[in-house]
């Protein structure tokens, strides 16, 4: 997955955090969501700008 159709940094977002496109939530934010035992379907339904793509490119950014 090319995750970078999905995640990006702007200095004028959140200082520069690595972010979802398109939102203000950061993958450290989102991630830490996952730590705390939160599901795919628990982030989607309470953040429904976020796609099932979007929350695989997350692991994807993180893994490289």
């Amino acid at each position: 997955m090319d995750w970078r159709q999905y995640i990006h940094s702007d200095p004028k977002i959140l200082l520069g955090k690595p972010t979802v496109k398109g939102t203000r939530l950061s993958v450290e934010f989102l991630l830490g969501l996952f730590a705390a035992g939160w599901t795919e379907q628990q982030v989607l339904k309470n953040y429904p700008t976020l796609t099932s793509e979007a929350l695989r490119a997350i692991f994807a950014f993180t893994a490289e």
